[in-house]
């Protein structure tokens, strides 16, 4: 008979047994539950009846879809065939209402003076856990996605600006987008606003180049009126989600035909159309597409080609500002360039290149011109800035230059302090270089060069022979600067010969400095490239000079004046018009070409 004790011991189990805040399961060899504590009973939502006595594993263990789990798979089993703990938060129990709770576990053999009495699996519910896991993943995996459109967006952006080429811009972004956000995707821009045209810039895709290149080129017109939920992006300015019905309807239209066949060469069960647009217009239209069966567009994927799409019409609408404003700037350059006046024997070339950016289109400029007193003229420049308000600067400076010099007999240095004056006093033009320069000299030379340098990089003068120097002297101030700042300061005139048959080269800094290059280091470039062209016609120099230092980024002028050998014209019976003849002010002929060099591309061959 048990003692006192003994019995006050088991009813003291038995209180935490029942008190427990955790499900408590005890069963026998086979698997049968033997006992339960309350807490069981309340996670289960069944009455000791309904499990004591029963199989736990066929009565409560359960896959995701409800269905039983084979004896074989069942990790609880386990416990009591090898004898060892366990332990887990994957298995789904079975509640008398027939829903599913998830389980964390363990389980324990139950052994009694030595023998295998069962086990003991002590469980609670982990579905606040669980959904707490599952929605830490969802983020996660929701996160991972953000970051991923983030930086595809990212990438976007750094092509979108990577190249002032449109079509080369919209191809690499085509590119981008396949396969993340499509198995394919192609561009339609609009050729012509007037005529409503239509161009196929690129089609790009996982495979099948050949294919996806055959499919680029013009396109049919906009039509008039179209059912086309493709063409109304084009219409409407807003994404259009296709879906496998919208795919399947006949084009109403040549263009709707069109775009019709890229699906037919390509595949697709659905896809997303957006324009390429900005407040003011649209240009095209980028269609992205899968092909998988199941495959569909988030509302969320839409929102980035959205956003994608509406970057690459901000770049497009700059870059045709660029155009208008580079194609405004050059034209104002270009009427200011006049023919250049030929005089005894004399030989003067020019060339003008325009900056690859319109940012950097700005202020240079050339003139060549006869005095009152009949004497030739050079000069170069650069005012201050880089824009198409800088090309309006220029073209002030430069014709109050030609005001106040023309009737004059005075030297450079006089000419420069006027012009510094009359920068100051009656114009908002800013600060500027320049070189002005008299050539003197009777019929049949000697000539003599006379100049002032107002800030302006040295002019070189090349002998036949090759030897090189640049003309240093006659520093001064920049325009603009010492009457502004009333610093009393002014420009030397300067002298030098010019040798018989040599060649006298002005230039604009955009020919010896760069983002890449220093201009010590370009004016070395210069000086040797210069040499060895010395004996070439002064049309040849100009061209051969450009390609051999291929200048970027700024835009370029060049001025260069070669003289005859010794004594020619000095006994011509019928001249041509000598510096000093009163008439050449009045009849200079037209010498050399106005030309834009064309920009050599670099990354080919020369």
């Amino acid at each position: 008979m048990r003692s006192v004790d003994g019995l006050l011991e088991i009813g003291f189990m038995r209180t935490v047994f029942d008190s427990l805040g955790t499900g408590v399961l005890v069963t026998d060899t086979t698997g049968r539950i033997t006992a339960c504590n309350p807490r069981a009973q309340q996670l289960l939502d069944r009455p000791p009846d309904q499990m004591l006595g029963h199989d736990m594993h066929g009565l409560l263990h359960r896959r995701e879809d409800g269905s039983a789990v084979s004896r074989a798979e069942c990790v609880l089993l386990e416990v009591l065939e090898g004898g060892r703990p366990a332990e887990g938060s994957d298995e789904l129990f079975l509640r008398g209402d027939g829903s599913l709770v998830p389980v964390i576990w363990a389980a324990t053999p139950l052994r009694h003076e030595g023998r295998a009495e069962g086990a003991v699996i002590v469980f609670h519910d982990f579905s606040l856990h669980r959904d707490a896991a599952e929605q830490t993943a969802a983020y996660l995996a929701a996160l991972e996605g953000l970051t991923a459109r983030l930086t595809m967006v990212a990438e976007v952006s750094t092509v979108l600006i990577s190249t002032q080429d449109t079509p080369k811009m919209l191809d690499r972004l085509a590119g981008l987008l396949v396969p993340d956000m499509g198995d394919w995707a192609a561009i339609d821009v609009r050729a012509a606003e007037q005529t409503g045209e239509m161009q196929r810039i690129t089609v790009r895709t996982l495979g099948g180049h050949g294919t996806a290149q055959a499919l680029t080129g013009p396109l049919p017109p906009l039509p008039e009126s179209t059912r086309s939920a493709a063409l109304h992006a084009l219409r409407s300015a807003e994404p259009v989600v296709l879906d496998a019905d919208d795919l399947a309807e006949q084009p109403d239209s040549p263009l709707a035909a069109a775009h019709r066949e890229l699906f037919d060469r390509l595949g697709g069960t659905c896809a997303v159309v957006v324009p390429l647009n900005t407040r003011r217009q649209v240009f095209g239209a980028l269609t992205v597409a899968r092909a998988g069966p199941d495959a569909s567009y988030t509302e969320a994927e839409v929102f980035v080609l959205s956003d994608i799409a509406r970057r690459a019409g901000l770049v497009m609408e700059a870059a045709e500002l660029f155009e208008q404003q580079r194609h405004v700037a050059e034209t104002m350059q270009r009427q200011l360039l006049t023919p250049l006046p030929q005089v005894d024997h004399l030989t003067m070339a020019a060339r003008y290149r325009p900056a690859e950016s319109v940012a950097e289109i700005g202020g240079d400029w050339y003139d060549s011109f006869l005095l009152g007193d009949g004497v030739l003229t050079m000069v170069i420049g650069d005012v201050v800035g880089h824009d198409l308000k800088a090309a309006a600067h220029m073209a002030e400076v430069r014709n109050m230059l030609r005001a106040l010099a023309w009737d004059r007999t005075e030297p450079p240095s006089l000419i420069m302090r006027r012009l510094d004056e009359a920068m100051t006093h009656t114009s908002d033009a800013p600060m500027a270089t320049c070189v002005f320069a008299r050539v003197e000299g009777e019929e049949g030379g000697p000539w003599q060069l006379h100049w002032v340098n107002a800030g302006h990089p040295p002019p070189l003068l090349i002998t036949a022979d090759g030897h090189t120097r640049f003309l240093e002297a006659g520093h001064g101030p920049l325009l603009g600067l010492s009457s502004a700042l009333h610093l009393g300061l002014g420009w030397p005139d300067a002298r030098a010969d010019l040798p018989p048959q040599s060649t006298l080269l002005l230039y604009t800094d955009g020919l010896v400095e760069s983002r890449t290059r220093d201009i010590e280091a370009g004016l070395a470039t210069l000086r040797r490239h210069a040499a060895a062209l010395a004996r070439r016609d002064v049309e040849e120099f100009l061209d051969e000079l450009l390609v051999r230092i291929d200048p970027s980024g700024d835009d370029v002028a060049l001025l260069v004046l070669r003289t005859p050998a010794a004594g020619v014209g000095a006994h011509d019976e019928a001249p041509p018009l000598h510096a000093h003849s009163p008439a050449a002010s009045n009849r200079g002929a037209p010498g050399s070409r106005i030309e834009d060099t064309p920009v050599r591309d670099t990354s080919e061959p020369a």
